[in-house]
């Protein structure tokens, strides 16, 4: 089992500096090698990752000194790693064909296991030295890869470890609970629970308008021409341009932090966990709602839950997507024909019974998880 530990980077001016030289490399070397493999593929030549590096090495020395001043790993596992398993994705039809790397995007590089070192709170880059880290790696195993990030203007650096398969003991044997997932609450528990949504886009769409606002006002440095904009910043338009990225990770922190607690409380507590297989692409096109279920993070929920139960010995069962969980009389089975999103509650025509819409739904997903275990 592989997982993987991120943790805080506090690094001072140089060792910044250097990160975002490595990140610029990673990209460079990503870019180039796409570019280089769609030359090949239009030539008829035979093309492999294999051979884009060694092209690489090849003319790296004379053509792109600059890339001897990181790690040899940030341009070489962009290309093995990063532009691999964008081919083998697009081949596999998960997604779209790779797409070039932008700058300030995603920025990261990637370090193999041989060069770096882990002490305490410190870990040791090569051609840099000891950087200091925010708390001591959790996980005890071989470490067999890291990656250093930058969101916003903060440095992380993900550390994977592969460890042993964990012993699977419950303490709450036979527990079942079915799990609504939905935009109005972020979750209903068959057990009554409500669990509110954080809202993050809603929290701090004020906040985020206003420096949006502030952004459009802010000057080309130098240039009085508005439809010249976008080639040299003022350092005022930076200024703002990163209070945007700080504001644009505290909200995903916050949805982040609200679906782990959940996922964490749910594989702790309960043996048997029902959802459903929502098909998120298709309700975001729902243009009215697409914001609100963005904000609820319902694919990240799933997967953290999924990895999480089968560390704690959890079973997740997950329903159809065509599963009619709100329609049916979680009492007697009955299904109702037709039930409208805007209808929050409904009375059985069968045995009478009113049902909330959510819990209702929870329920039959606890029926459906427990007659499926």
């Amino acid at each position: 089992m592989i997982r993987g530990h991120k943790i805080r980077l506090y690094p001072n001016n140089k060792q910044a500096t250097y990160f975002a030289k490595a990140c610029g490399v990673a990209r460079f070397a990503y870019n180039w090698a796409l570019t280089e493999w769609k030359r090949r593929y239009e030539a008829g030549e035979p093309v492999s990752e294999s051979e884009l590096r060694k092209a690489l090495n090849a003319v790296k020395r004379e053509q792109y000194p600059w890339m001897f001043e990181v790690t040899k790993c940030a341009p070489q596992l962009a290309i093995k790693n990063d532009l691999n398993n964008a081919f083998r994705n697009f081949f596999a039809k998960r997604a779209e064909f790779p797409k070039y790397h932008k700058k300030g995007a995603h920025d990261s590089f990637s370090i193999s296991n041989d060069q770096f070192e882990v002490d305490g709170r410190k870990v040791w880059i090569p051609l840099l030295g000891w950087v200091n880290m925010a708390e001591a790696l959790r996980f005890e195993g071989k470490i067999i890869g890291a990656a250093v990030s930058r969101t916003a203007d903060k440095w992380h650096i993900s550390i994977q470890v592969e460890m042993p398969e964990p012993v699977k003991t419950r303490t709450c044997e036979n527990q079942a609970v079915g799990v609504d997932l939905g935009v109005k609450a972020f979750a209903t528990l068959s057990d009554g629970t409500v669990i509110p949504g954080a809202k993050a886009s809603r929290q701090y769409e004020k906040k985020l308008r206003r420096l949006n606002q502030e952004l459009s006002r802010r000057q080309v440095k130098g240039v009085t021409d508005t439809s010249k904009k976008g080639e040299e910043k003022s350092n005022n338009f930076k200024k703002t341009k990163r209070k945007i990225s700080r504001l644009y990770a505290r909200m995903a922190a916050v949805r982040s932090d609200q679906t782990h607690k959940l996922t964490a409380m749910l594989t702790q507590k309960y043996s048997v966990i029902g959802i459903e297989d929502l098909n998120v692409k298709s309700m975001m096109s729902n243009h009215k709602l697409a914001r609100s279920i963005a904000d609820m993070s319902f694919f990240e929920f799933r997967r953290q839950l999924e990895y999480k139960a089968e560390t704690a010995g959890a079973e997740v069962i997950v329903a159809d997507m065509w599963f009619p969980s709100s329609k049916i009389c979680s009492q007697c089975g009955y299904e109702i024909p037709e039930l409208s999103l805007a209808t929050r509650e409904w009375t059985c025509a069968q045995c009478g019974a009113v049902h909330d819409r959510d819990l209702n739904a929870s329920l039959n997903l606890k029926n459906y998880a427990e007659r499926s275990a």
